[in-house]
């Protein structure tokens, strides 16, 4: 095996990327410039060198506390708890919140040998202890897990003097009910808000 055999193989394994894609990644680093392929290899070293998660909401960041947890402008009474740091930017890029995260590194699996104390659960019900704290949003995936593991944290906060809320889900914006199936059409009854 030669090492463009190799380098497809390693960039076969990235999520989205299949043999084709991962192939045509691969000749087009061979007809870039080299500074631009050397510039690409140092930042792939370089990524968990210098990238962690946050102390604070557990995302990924380069300073400790991160921007967005140091930041005066946010809403420190509201946190938004997603399953994975990259969910932190999917929402964040939106501009429509503007309160704090919590990362839990995942979601309840038992039959992956996942469970609440595998996941960052307890630092959220501390996080939500503090009297500043008077909504937390649940943005897990509306899967099994993600349902499952939202259904686990808003009982564990049901002591906590806090609101808990879960993101809506249902038909996207532009879709057409044709084509929705029926869990969605379920979930967007029961989501349903004044007009």
């Amino acid at each position: 095996m030669n090492i463009i055999d190799e380098l497809t193989g390693s960039f076969s394994r990235l999520p989205g990327i299949g043999k084709k894609s991962a192939s045509r990644i691969v000749n087009h680093l061979l007809r870039a410039d080299s500074l631009y392929v050397e510039n690409f290899s140092r930042q792939i070293l370089e990524l968990q060198k210098k990238i962690k998660p946050c102390s604070i909401c557990g995302s990924w960041t380069e300073e400790d506390p991160c921007p967005i947890c140091s930041s005066p402008l946010r809403d420190k009474s509201v946190i938004c708890v997603v399953e994975q740091p990259q969910d932190v930017q999917t929402i964040d890029s939106t501009g429509g919140f503007t309160g704090l995260y919590h990362v839990l590194g995942g979601v309840i699996a038992p039959l992956e040998g996942i469970g609440p104390d595998q996941l960052n659960i307890a630092s959220l019900i501390k996080r939500a202890q503090d009297e500043h704290v008077s909504e937390i949003i649940l943005a897990t995936n509306p899967t099994f897990e993600g349902d499952s593991t939202a259904l686990y944290i808003q009982k564990a906060l049901s002591n906590i003097d806090v609101k808990v809320t879960r993101l809506a889900t249902g038909i996207p914006v532009g879709g057409d009910l044709e084509y929705a199936d029926k869990l969605t059409l379920a979930r967007s009854f029961r989501g349903r808000s004044t007009f």
